[in-house]
């Protein structure tokens, strides 16, 4: 975490701890087909279908929502999503999740990141998703001198970007187990991951003005990864589209919004008194909707029911 300035007396400004991610809303081109991919291939359930916008999860809470516009044009070479995380609660369910794939011959990336255990794909519009696991007892990684440094259980260096040892993860299932299943209810959007224009000024708005805590932070990368809580990361941040990269037009398919939820209307409020002083909002029935420097969307709402 970056520290104050020498003689700084002002408390840095830090979101609640127990704030996590809601849903993450994309534009799509052809919402049949994404809605099949993401029941079929991935094991998401249809939570409900409203005129163009279709709602999907696990049962309870939505995780993704889709909204149809034929016509949106394939923007590159721009800021927006690089992709979204699944975070699967047991690595048992992320064995299932990676055999699933494998038995639909979906191509797919099992990568081993140490702290976690995963796999990446895309959706068939090309909008990137990673399934994983946390797995902290293996090890941890951290920059050093500037340079990312990761650390396994017993102290050897690791690149963190191994191929994950896939047999080994399949080892979790019993012979015969069935892999159509849904995702289990405890799934949940664990991090997204966004392309922006310039880390410093990203920080300025995700560490500064809402209060993540750094994590991570590499020039060398290109990438910093901010959390609330200390979890490893609630939202990455690169500069791998180009330094300086426009934003998507806002007709444009993917990233619409992803959703930060603070644990109670009072934390949302702290943090939406600083928000409406310093951007533009738009209060949405999802919740305040604001954008980044970038121009990625964030919806802010609460985990407490609203009285009626």
């Amino acid at each position: 975490m970056r520290q104050p300035a020498q003689g700084a007396t002002e408390t840095r400004f830090t979101i609640d701890p127990a704030t996590r991610l809601g849903p993450v809303h994309l534009t799509v081109a052809d919402l049949d087909r994404q809605v099949a991919f993401y029941q079929q291939v991935l094991g998401l359930r249809s939570h409900r279908r409203e005129a163009d916008t279709v709602a999907l999860g696990v049962g309870g809470a939505d995780l993704l929502r889709l909204s149809e516009r034929r016509d949106a044009p394939r923007p590159r070479g721009t800021t927006g999503l690089y992709h979204f995380a699944i975070l699967l609660p047991t690595r048992r369910e992320l064995a299932r999740a990676v055999a699933r794939l494998y038995s639909l011959r979906y191509r797919h990336y099992p990568t081993d990141h140490v702290m976690t255990k995963t796999t990446y794909l895309s959706d068939p519009e090309g909008n990137g998703i990673e399934l994983y696991a946390d797995t902290p007892e293996e090890g941890s990684w951290g920059v050093v001198d500037g340079e990312f440094v990761v650390r396994d259980s017993g102290g050897t260096l690791r690149s963190g970007r191994e191929p994950l040892d896939v047999e080994a993860l399949l080892k979790e299932l019993s012979p015969g187990e069935r892999l159509d299943l849904p995702m289990p209810e405890a799934t949940t959007i664990g991090h997204v991951h966004l392309h922006v224009a310039a880390i410093p000024e990203a920080l300025r708005f995700y560490d500064d003005l809402l209060g993540f805590d750094v994590q991570l932070s590499s020039a060398e990368m290109g990438a910093a990864f901010v959390s609330a809580g200390g979890y490893h990361h609630h939202i990455g941040l690169n500069t791998w589209a180009g330094e300086g990269a426009p934003p998507p037009p806002s007709d444009g398919l993917g990233l619409r919004s992803f959703t930060v939820v603070l644990p109670t209307r009072t934390e949302l409020e702290r943090v939406l008194a600083r928000v409406r002083a310093a951007v533009p909002v738009e209060d949405t029935p999802e919740g305040v909707l604001l954008r980044d420097p970038s121009r990625n969307g964030i919806v802010l709402t609460t985990a407490e029911p609203t009285l009626s």
